[in-house]
């Protein structure tokens, strides 16, 4: 490795493209700053603008005392969802219950189309009307709405409002797949922070904070992977340690919402600026409805169209009749009720399940996931359920700091009756790797 330049731009280019190329490999870390400088005699200014170019362009990142090392390609990303042709039992994808997901056929009845123009609004009034009423109770006074494709796409454009590549962003960790991937394609940078089963920790949100963090993103209930939800005094305590950062963005993805069995409790303080309330509709009425509702302060309502007008500013009113009419459905109403009970019908009896065989789950648990804590990485026990015809997830991607040691298992997509046979092959896989 010969890292070469005499400029910032210099330095840059030589370090990426020598990642490029494979001389430098992910996890490898740079030179000190001055190390760097004095090999190759410039002012340790301009090998440290180099490397904050680096960290935010996504080819490097920046740990602190452990010192800048070179970032995972950003095609190894692990995405949500598995191949339709997979043999295994699928108890990773993250997806819901096909069979809990509305004919929207159906809940259109005589529907008739009626085409849109440019210029006309960007929400339809019934949606508007629907909207506010969901939104509102939950949110600030002044509460401005707008529509995005789905909760990532709400976070990417929200966070585009105000933030620049560099800038750091408080997350929880483990984290939700979609929010990492958001953060690294932007060239922000993820700091952790610890999760327990009441979420987010209010210390380590202090300290993401003092870090220099620009804005935080919150999961009130049913959080990717480990499904924790918010409990008062913790919701209290995130908004104590918010109000004294009012300039902070904060973003409340509240994706399960009507899914969920937790009550929602509020983290934004009465002085916050900055921060919206984001609810899809993706776990309930399915993934390829990509709407999602976003509640906000005025400020960040006007940044977002702003955002938003390079696609026309609105999400297909075709798309938001079908969600309207869903949402205004008392069959549908019904259905989305029911598939509520059924989820925690399997978080609990799968749960229950493993706790029989001494495994563990993280509990209080909400959403479509189990989140089975490990001592070590998870890859080596997922490989081996695989040999016996099941598919679960390693937690190795939801960390931010270091790898996330544990399992996230889907309970959605597996007959109950088949949680004893899946109970006892995990059970076995792990005898087999302490025996």
């Amino acid at each position: 490795m010969q890292i070469k330049g005499e400029t910032a731009s210099d330095i840059f280019d030589s370090v990426r493209a020598l990642a490029r190329g494979g001389d430098l490999l992910p996890g490898q870390a740079l030179p000190t700053v001055r190390s760097l400088a004095a090999t190759l005699g410039v002012n340790r200014n301009t090998v440290s603008l180099a490397y904050q170019r680096l960290a935010a362009a996504g080819v490097a990142v920046t740990q602190g005392r452990l010192g800048t090392v070179i970032c995972e390609p950003a095609g190894s990303d692990e995405q949500e969802g598995v191949p339709p042709d997979s043999p295994l039992a699928d108890l990773s994808s993250g997806n819901p219950a096909p069979a809990w997901l509305p004919d929207i056929g159906a809940a259109m009845p005589g529907r008739v189309y009626q085409s849109r123009l440019y210029g006309e609004p960007p929400i339809g009034p019934a949606l508007d009307t629907l909207g506010h009423h969901w939104l509102a109770p939950d949110s600030r006074d002044g509460l401005a709405l707008n529509l995005t494709h789905g909760a990532v796409d709400a976070v990417e454009r929200l966070l585009a409002t105000y933030l620049v590549a560099g800038d750091r962003v408080a997350v929880e960790d483990p984290c939700f797949l979609g929010s990492i991937n958001t953060l690294r394609t932007q060239g922000l940078q993820a700091v952790g922070v610890p999760m327990d089963g009441e979420g987010m920790q209010a210390l380590g949100l202090e300290r993401a904070l003092a870090q220099g963090a620009q804005a935080v993103i919150v999961t009130p209930r049913a959080q990717n992977p480990t499904g924790c939800s918010l409990s008062p005094e913790r919701a209290q305590a995130l908004r104590e340690v918010l109000a004294q950062h009012p300039h902070v963005l904060v973003i409340v993805d509240d994706h399960f919402s009507l899914l969920s069995t937790m009550e929602y409790y509020s983290v934004l303080p009465a002085n916050a600026r900055r921060w919206a309330l984001v609810r899809s509709v993706s776990k309930m009425l399915g993934p390829d409805l990509r709407l999602a509702f976003v509640g906000s302060d005025g400020q960040t309502a006007d940044r977002l169209r702003l955002r938003l007008s390079g696609g026309t500013t609105w999400v297909s009113h075709l798309l938001q009749d079908a969600v309207s009419a869903c949402l205004s459905s008392a069959k549908v109403g019904a259905q989305i009720q029911q598939a509520r009970d059924d989820y925690a019908r399997r978080r609990l009896g799968m749960a229950a399940v493993l706790q029989a065989r001494g495994l563990r789950c993280s509990l209080p648990a909400d959403g479509l996931n189990l989140w089975l804590p490990l001592p070590h990485s998870g890859q080596a026990v997922v490989s081996a359920m695989a040999l016996r015809g099941w598919l679960v997830r390693a937690g190795d991607a939801f960390g931010i700091e270091t790898p996330a040691h544990g399992l996230r298992i889907t309970v959605s997509g597996l007959e109950q009756n088949a949680f004893d046979t899946f109970g006892d092959a995990l059970r076995q896989v792990m005898d087999a790797m302490t025996g």
